[in-house]
């Protein structure tokens, strides 16, 4: 027992070592991606100097292709949607190993903020992510607890991700509750390079819309 810790120990440590060498090549930016689904598109620019072994992971699927053709399959309204492990078809996709949890990071999960998907286990996440439809510091860690750790924010196409928290949703196949009546599909997931080239001028990024009421009751948290 004692020698079977101790190899997945230095597993772990192995796969932080790695996740942090890839995040290295990306600390001196912020990276952004397109999300296009079938909703129309939004904007994600990661975060790899709060978050850098999140934001690695996240990468890492992402050229892999993995997001691809999975569901938005968890939607709540004034609370997140979730997606990024789900076929169309209703079963999950596999993943690589789960990363240790980041939500010590500072960031918080306010409107718009971008966070790994977990279960119980803090230390669980892998490719499934949430967007944050209102501000929700229930996710957010306290000294007694883990938290939901944030890797990124939505800088553009926030009111697709509003489209998309207010499908209705219901129990479909293997998902007894929240999923989208209707699919809402990840087309795909790219990472994009919108850097103002040299001489040309900065672009400012949109206006954020105002965050929604709030609900007056907790939904439960992100899980796998």
């Amino acid at each position: 027992m004692i020698k079977l810790m101790a190899r997945r120990l230095v597993a772990c440590a192995a796969l932080a070592g790695a996740l942090l060498a890839a995040a290295a090549a990306h600390a001196d930016d912020a990276p952004r991606v397109r999300v296009t689904t079938t909703l129309g598109a939004f904007v994600i620019e990661l975060n790899p100097e709060r978050a850098p072994l999140t934001v690695a992971n996240f990468l890492r699927y992402v050229k892999e292709g993995h997001y691809t053709n999975t569901l938005f399959h968890r939607v709540i309204a004034n609370f997140v949607i979730q997606g990024g492990g789900v076929t169309p078809e209703y079963t999950l996709k596999p993943t690589h190993e789960p990363i240790p949890n980041e939500s010590g990071n500072g960031l918080e999960n306010v409107r718009g903020a971008v966070g790994l998907a977990r279960a119980a286990s803090p230390h669980s996440g892998d490719a499934q992510f949430f967007v944050d439809v209102g501000n929700n510091a229930d996710l957010d860690p306290l000294p007694t607890r883990w938290g939901y750790a944030v890797f990124g924010k939505v800088v553009e196409g926030m009111d697709v991700v509003d489209r998309i928290s207010v499908q209705p949703t219901g129990a479909v196949s293997t998902l007894k509750s929240d999923a989208p009546l209707k699919p809402v599909v990840i087309e795909s997931i790219v990472l994009i390079d919108d850097k103002p080239k040299s001489g040309a001028p900065a672009v400012a990024p949109p206006a954020q819309p105002s965050p929604p009421p709030q609900p007056a009751a907790a939904a439960p948290p992100p899980g796998q």
